[in-house]
């Protein structure tokens, strides 16, 4: 009799357009698309493409969006607000690393010119950070600030108001600061007990193997969006209930994807810190914060052709997709779009 195969997990292609090959470039779900924004065409490149590309998952089709005069951006964040804008948010533009807010408007399909609110208190310059949608006027920006030639040997905490109808935005540092990180990610997850409310935690950008939270907030401060997950969360749930899990992450890891489903926050690729050699990675690490003592799964690998760093996911409609990245050599930007697949 044939043993029973336990869960398993692949990336499924399900798409490919040259227009989707970059690395450290910023993809946001907006009106049921995936757009992704600047990064790098290619490894050694030092202009960033200052382009705005649309995939549609529905059908599979890629576009230009927002014509000419799109901030050219790299190693930036991105978040929508209104359900209209897409606001780019810091990263580096060719010569330095900036701290201002373009956005695209997608109802008219223009960019438009975002200034300083009175006020505006901004870092010193952001890459590699992380921008996360608290609400339609408020993101909270993290990470390491500084421009090329100083940077801070602490990670800085901002909450960045925007303005849609203004055409503004303003920072405001928070009193709290954070390990020095870069290229790590943001996970804003929900929070149980007895004073249940949302948590906003960082993984990896550093040596250390622990989240840090850079915000938490009471039951209803968090002005969430719906999103379709029942089930790909029934299935990461199978997945994580075939392993025993640990409670200590990756170590070292950055310019790493990291998506939340539901109580999941669901982490692949990026680069290691501890290895001297072969530093590009393609394995799959799950956080679940189900429990009080919440803990890591780790998936490894076998295909090294899905070898990623400086690439995306995106939730969208039951399906978490994966974008861009420069493979295995750190050089070839990945035109493929895939779909995680689990089989239980």
């Amino acid at each position: 009799m044939a043993a029973t195969q336990g869960p398993s997990w692949a990336w499924r292609p399900v798409a490919r357009d040259p227009l989707l090959a970059r690395a450290f470039h910023s993809c946001t779900v907006l009106r049921g698309q995936l757009y992704v924004v600047g990064g790098l065409p290619c490894g050694g490149a030092h202009e960033p493409l200052g382009d705005a590309v649309t995939f549609d998952p529905a059908a599979g089709r890629t576009s230009r969006a927002g014509g000419s005069g799109g901030p050219r951006r790299s190693h930036h964040d991105a978040a929508c607000v209104g359900g209209r804008w897409l606001c780019v948010v810091g990263g580096w533009d060719g010569s330095r690393r900036v701290a201002a807010v373009a956005a695209l408007d997608a109802e008219h399909g223009v960019w438009e010119v975002w200034s300083a609110a009175p006020g505006n208190s901004p870092p010193a310059g952001l890459s590699s950070h992380t921008c996360t949608r608290l609400s339609d006027h408020e993101l909270r920006v993290a990470g390491r600030e500084g421009g090329t030639r100083t940077q801070r040997r602490y990670g800085s905490v901002y909450t960045l108001r925007v303005d849609p109808t203004a055409r503004t935005y303003s920072y405001r540092e928070e009193g709290c600061h954070t390990a020095s990180r870069s290229g790590h990610c943001a996970a804003l997850l929900r929070t149980g007990g007895s004073h249940p409310g949302h948590q906003l935690l960082l993984f990896g950008g550093c040596n250390s193997p622990e989240p840090e939270v850079a915000g938490h907030w009471g039951q209803d401060q968090i002005q969430e969006e719906p999103v379709v997950a029942s089930g790909l969360i029934e299935k990461l749930s199978r997945l994580v209930g075939s392993e025993q899990g640990a409670l200590q992450g990756p170590r070292g890891l950055r310019h790493h994807s990291c998506s939340v489903v539901g109580p999941f926050a669901v982490l692949f690729g990026g680069e290691t810190l501890t290895r001297a050699r072969d530093t590009v990675c393609n394995d799959l690490y799950i956080y679940d914060t189900r429990k009080p003592r919440r803990r890591w799964f780790h998936f490894p690998c076998a295909d090294r052709r899905m070898k990623r760093v400086g690439h995306r996911t995106c939730l969208w409609d039951d399906q978490l997709y994966l974008v861009g990245g420069f493979s295995e050599d750190g050089k070839t930007a990945s035109p493929d779009v895939y779909t995680l697949e689990l089989t239980i």
